[in-house]
């Protein structure tokens, strides 16, 4: 038997979360009242201020993307909130502690449990909505971009979609690594917003994407590339690489096939690699958390760029997600509880 140590023992039997009705678009998204979830031995519970919301809720809003066995049905995979109950083994972060956390789903919610190598702390000066920001992207881009792609001091990288969640990780995670990022927009305002988080250079999405790398990079091409798109793009992002390059394929927005100029692939000696966080284990997603702390620290640095955020109410997740899906935001959507909501005002 597990046993639960709380916060209070006062905490209620049920919640607020949002439901998907049934496959389709962002008014399948209902508030329904569920259990309170229960920790686990390992796991923390914690009470939700804010819910990001990304790409996977969206595609399992639309039935495309079933969470894997054992794991929370609702959606939502990043929340930050404190810590009101953990199981007995659980003992890494305090009861009533501010902490970010990467959730195996059900983060669109007024409570989640977590295992608890998944769970960070708020970095000093961010409020509770702008950490709940910060895990599926940074947990996403640290996986597949550092630890598998290994960017490394002195590379280039292309990143597409530079404005956006995953987009704007990715530039600030190769800058603070001392890579030179090289981000892909759409307007001029987010070519602005790509600039203010440390992309040295921009390109327009209907220039020749390739081309105008060759052009900033002396001829020698980007040594990691960040694709949101898919479909055509891949074709793009091969002429683009330089020699030994590897392409990260994190989302397909533009179609899910594509032609591939394998020739060209062999010839420069390119990787490509795919891959999804949230079927990744425990251990696994434990072992990017301890990564991603090595660089939080810089996230509380006089001057640091925090994200862009609008802000949602949880009851309102379905007009989040068709906000997301116009993709004119800038940086990160989140859901805020009414225990957020109060929180902020708290700060101001």
């Amino acid at each position: 038997m597990t046993t639960i140590n709380s916060l209070s023992h006062d905490l209620p039997r049920e919640m607020t979360a949002i439901g998907i009705a049934a496959p389709g678009g962002p008014e399948q998204l209902r508030p329904i009242r569920a259990p309170l979830p229960v920790p686990g031995p390992d796991e923390v519970l914690i009470r939700v201020a804010a819910a990001g919301v990304n790409g996977p809720d969206l595609a399992q809003r639309r039935g495309h993307y079933d969470p894997p066995p054992g794991a929370s049905p609702l959606p939502g995979l990043e929340v930050a909130g404190t810590v009101v109950a953990r199981g007995d083994k659980a003992g890494a972060h305090a009861i009533g502690a501010a902490v970010m956390a990467l959730t195996n789903g059900g983060g669109y919610a007024e409570y989640v449990a977590v295992p608890q190598g998944q769970v960070l702390p708020v970095p000093p000066g961010w409020t509770l909505s702008e950490a709940a920001a910060l895990p599926e992207t940074w947990f996403t881009v640290t996986q597949t971009l550092v630890m598998r792609a290994g960017l490394a001091s002195g590379m280039s990288i292309l990143v597409h979609g530079a404005s956006g969640g995953i987009g704007g990780a990715a530039i600030q995670i190769a800058t603070l690594l001392g890579a030179r990022a090289i981000g892909v927009i759409s307007t001029a305002r987010k070519a602005d917003y790509a600039r203010s988080l440390g992309a040295w250079a921009t390109i327009e999405r209907g220039e020749d994407i390739a081309a105008r790398v060759m052009a900033l990079t002396e001829d020698k091409g980007v040594d990691r590339i960040v694709d949101v798109v898919g479909g055509d793009m891949a074709a793009v992002n091969v002429a683009a690489s330089a020699r030994n390059g590897h392409i990260v394929l994190i989302s397909t927005l533009a179609g899910g096939t594509a032609p591939v100029p394998l020739r060209v692939m062999m010839a420069k000696g390119l990787t490509m690699s795919g891959s999804t966080l949230r079927p990744q284990d425990s251990a696994t997603k434990a072992e990017i958390a301890r990564r991603l702390a090595a660089m939080l620290p810089a996230l509380a640095e006089p001057g640091w760029r925090k994200p862009d955020i609008a802000r949602f109410a949880l009851e309102d997740a379905a007009t989040a997600h068709a906000a997301m899906e116009t993709r004119e935001h800038l940086g990160k959507l989140v859901l805020v509880t009414p225990f957020g909501r109060s929180s902020e005002e708290n700060l101001a």
